[in-house]
């Protein structure tokens, strides 16, 4: 999926449309960061995890034993 580039221009309107102060300076920083990220998220969305649990059921502490059994 490709889509076209973000423009600094795009990226003021958008920042001034959220209230986000953004000096000039970084509004072409911004829309090649913001491209960045939209290559990675679309090829994030085209993995095929199957059957992979959604991370919510899986923890990072270790499974302490229920002394009561």
């Amino acid at each position: 999926m490709s889509t076209p580039d973000l423009t600094a221009r795009e990226v003021a309107h958008w920042a001034h449309r959220a209230g986000l102060p953004l000096d000039g300076e970084r509004h072409a920083v911004v829309a090649t960061t913001a491209q960045h990220i939209h290559a990675v998220v679309s090829t994030l969305r085209e993995l095929d995890f199957g059957e992979t649990h959604p991370a919510a059921v899986y923890s990072a502490l270790p499974e302490v034993p229920d002394a009561t059994l």
